[in-house]
């Protein structure tokens, strides 16, 4: 059963084009070709990934966050409830109206005291922004060596400059060792943020992160073993030219410069929108669908590495509409924040109180002047 499952799955008429069969990626004559197997190294590699990662986090990223000031908000915590912690934990973290009246009766807490409760309660289970800054900084330090080491393997290939020598002499284009461990770093590192993503900071896509990073998983291993290492250098380049970018400005938005954080951010978004937008859908994309087909028929494999490059694409569209949005608070003049975060809240009501009571508060002591800001 297994045998012939994995049978139907290796069908060469599957994964390559008509009249080639495995036999023709081979090694032979000094030429080394991709292979399958070769992926299995990525799975230890990002494990090796997230112990490097913590080593980073703890002895680079901590340190680093000391020299730019990233404080921590002071939060107060939810008074020992069994009632309401019960609810919290089995029911919602956001009741309803009856609800809250329902938990005011048992637990004999007042309507405020319950809704309190709540707010300072899910403040607990958001992340704090040092782990913020540590994720931050470690994603950050990543595509930008990926970036430049990236560039470095395809600045000198034809293809990089002239697109139809992405296919010329395709599948029988043997394997550069440069782009053997550039595949194999890519692939160990978005399997290591897949296997960390229920312990890193969850954002509001949440579910389209997991969409990503397993379609990016697919493609990369697709494109290795299906021989379509230019095109998919390309493609890992061209995202990894964004992405540190943005992370860079998270970094400087938790230690408070938002000068720095906003001109970054429009950098970035620049370079997001005309690299996602324009270059990948009208170039790169316009290069995997078509020019193939004056080589050959077009195959299941076609179909399905051009399919999962429409679902990132996708992606693309919705952060992008996330990202604009984002830069018309900026032009508008308002704080620029991520719009995927979940922002922290406040005790309003029971701040107002005590307004009433001490005067001005911070952090939930009186203050005399609070109008001191960070500048860069």
């Amino acid at each position: 059963m297994f045998q012939t499952l994995y049978s139907y799955f290796w069908w060469e008429r599957l994964w390559l084009p008509a009249n080639l069969t495995w036999a023709d990626l081979e090694d032979r004559d000094g030429r080394v070709y991709a292979k399958a197997s070769d992926l299995y190294i990525t799975l230890p590699l990002a494990l090796l990934f997230l112990v490097v990662r913590h080593l980073f986090e703890t002895y680079v990223a901590t340190p680093l966050a000391g020299l730019l000031n990233v404080k921590e908000k002071v939060r107060l915590k939810a008074t020992p409830n069994a009632v309401l912690e019960k609810f919290y934990a089995a029911t919602s973290k956001h009741p309803k109206q009856a609800d809250v009246e329902m938990l005011s009766k048992k637990s004999g807490c007042t309507v405020r005291q319950v809704e309190r409760w709540f707010r300072r309660r899910r403040n607990q289970d958001r992340p704090s922004l040092l782990k913020k800054f540590r994720e931050a900084s470690w994603r950050f330090t990543f595509y930008l060596i990926a970036f430049i080491a990236g560039m470095a393997v395809i600045v000198d290939k034809p293809w990089f400059y002239d697109l139809r020598e992405v296919w010329k002499g395709y599948p029988i284009q043997s394997m550069l060792p440069s782009q053997y461990w550039y595949y194999m770093i890519e692939l160990s590192f978005y399997w290591s943020l897949l296997f960390s993503i229920a312990s890193d900071v969850k954002r509001k896509d949440f579910k389209e992160q997991i969409i990503h990073h397993v379609a990016t998983i697919i493609l990369i291993s697709f494109s290795w073993f299906a021989n379509y290492i230019r095109a998919g250098t390309l493609i890992m380049a061209l995202h990894d030219s964004s992405d540190y970018l943005l992370e860079s400005a998270k970094m400087f938005n938790y230690a408070g410069w938002r000068n720095t954080c906003n001109n970054i951010f429009i950098v970035f978004a620049a370079v997001f929108i005309i690299t996602r937008l324009v270059i990948l859908p009208f170039w790169i994309m316009h290069c995997t669908v078509f020019y193939p087909l004056d080589l050959y028929p077009a195959f299941f494999g076609y179909y399905f590495f051009n399919f999962m490059m429409v679902v990132l694409q996708s992606l693309h569209i919705f952060w992008a509409y996330l990202i604009i949005r984002m830069a018309q608070k900026f032009i508008t003049g308002k704080v620029v924040e991520d719009e995927r975060s979940d922002r922290e809240e406040t005790d309003n009501s029971e701040e107002e109180e005590e307004v009433a009571k001490n005067g001005p508060l911070s952090n939930g002591h009186p203050v005399l002047n609070n109008n001191h800001r960070k500048t860069d």
